[in-house]
Formats: C-alpha cells, sequence, structure tokens
C-alpha cells in the first residue's frame, strides 16, 4: 500500500510517498522549513504544503517532535509549547482533508529501522536513538513498540541530554565528530545502565557520519547506524500512516 509519510523535526519538514511493502520512498522528499514559532496553525500549514505538492488525497502518516496519546500532543519538543494538548491527528486531518495517524517521530524511524533496515531481525530489546536538532528514542521488545519513550530528555550533568549530545548541541559548540561523541558515549553509556539492550541503532541526522564517531563509543551494548539513515522518518510515518490509533475511529 502506498502512503504519504511526513517527517516534522525542529528545523525542517519532509515528506514523500512510501511503499509500506517494499520501505521505500516513490519520490524525491520534498522539504519545507520548520516555521518559527513552530505552533500548532503554522506547522499545518508546512504539512498542507507537502501534500499539496504531491497532490495528495490518501491516507497520510506523520511523525511528531512529542510524546503523542490517541493523537493528542501531550509534550513539546523543539517545538512551540502552545502544541500540548493539542489534538494533532484532528489538527491536521482538517488541514489536508485526508485520512492522518500521529506517532512520535523517533517511534516513527524506530518502525521503519525495525521493518526495514537495521533492527530487521532482531530479537530482545532494541534501541533506536534519532539524533538531529534534539534526540528521540524508539524502544522494541522483539519488534514490539513501547511507545513514547522520550529518553533524550534524561539529565546528564545537569542538563537535558539532548542539550548537550544532539547534533544541534555540536554545531553550537562547534565541536569536532570525536569530542561531540565522547559527549554521545556518555549520554549512551547512562541509556545502557538503565536498559541493557541487546542492540542499538544510530538514526537520524548522525547517522551517515557514524564512522566519524564511532572510534570513540565504549558502550559494550552492539551499535550500528541505521541504514535507511534519515529517509527513517519518512518511510516510519509512512508505514504509521497504515493504521488509526487507539480510541481513534
Amino acid at each position: 500500500m502506498i502512503t504519504l509519510g511526513i517527517d516534522i523535526g525542529g528545523s525542517g519538514i519532509k515528506g514523500a510517498p512510501v511503499d509500506t511493502d517494499k520501505g521505500e520512498m516513490l519520490k524525491e522528499r520534498y522539504r519545507v522549513l520548520t516555521p518559527q514559532p513552530a505552533t500548532p496553525k503554522a506547522i499545518a500549514g508546512g504539512v498542507k504544503e507537502i501534500v499539496k505538492h504531491f497532490g495528495w488525497k490518501e491516507r497520510i502518516g506523520i511523525g511528531f517532535p512529542a510524546a503523542i496519546r490517541r493523537g493528542i500532543a501531550v509534550t513539546a519538543a523543539n517545538v512551540d509549547p502552545s502544541w500540548i494538548g493539542t489534538d494533532a491527528k484532528a489538527l491536521f486531518e482538517e488541514a489536508t482533508h485526508c485520512k492522518v495517524n500521529v506517532v512520535n517521530d523517533a517511534d516513527a524511524a524506530g518502525m521503519a529501522e525495525m521493518r526495514f533496515g537495521a533492527g530487521k531481525g532482531a530479537v530482545g530489546v532494541t534501541l533506536m536513538i534519532t539524533v538531529g536538532t534534539g534526540i528521540g528514542t524508539a524502544l522494541f521488545q522483539n519488534g514490539e513498540l513501547v511507545p513514547n519513550t522520550e529518553l533524550g530528555h534524561i539529565e546528564i550533568r545537569g542538563k537535558e541530554a539532548e542539550r548537550r549530545a544532539s547534533d544541534a548541541a555540536r554545531q553550537r559548540k562547534d565541536l569536532s565528530w570525536e569530542a561531540w561523541g565522547e559527549r554521545f558515549d556518555e549520554y549512551l553509556l547512562t541509556l545502557e545502565k538503565l536498559l541493557w539492550p541487546d542492540l542499538m541503532i544510530i538514526g537520524g541526522g548522525v547517522s551517515k557520519y557514524f564512522d566519524r564517531f564511532a572510534s570513540v563509543l565504549t558502550v559494550q551494548t552492539p551499535i550500528t547506524p541505521a541504514k535507511l539513515l534519515n529517509e527513517a522518518g519518512i518511510i516510519g510515518a509512512g508505514v504509521a500512516g497504515l493504521h488509526q490509533p487507539v480510541g481513534k475511529a
């Protein structure tokens, strides 16, 4: 089945039609800048622009940087705080006139990697970490998602982890990949002590630079870059578009 996958991030909103059987984008992705401030109305406008670009009228899946409970945003990471309590599903359906399912953006990327990428066939506990403007996490037990883990917000040295170890932090501090990798390793070691996963998958924008910082990582857990790289969010959102959230018609 073909759906439209849309990945909403702190700096960009990206989308493309997705073949959910093959895990492939069928057209080149279309990207618009995330509006600032990233209010519900403004982001809905960006999503509408992507839908219009593809002339889309069918199902849509959206990965959004927040914990999503039955279509409602209950946090607001790297978007305007006015998102908290917003019915994101209803908002995007009104803007696009399409059936929409909304999931956490890291959960969407993880779903893609578990179905088509580095996590395919993995057993036990798999932890996907997406690194870009912020840090997102997706946790799986034998391939089954535990939604909305949001472990990018745990505290490291008195600060939220993503304030120290996201790619935005690397750019803000003008860190080399090696210096940033040491910060990121500290974060991974903390997650390892909390969860003891069987596999860690690194996704998001930094995944294509994995070789530049892999040598400084000291976690015991096997660790690998995402095979779908930065396309995982769009593909996973497309997969999520096949479903409706619990409690929604």
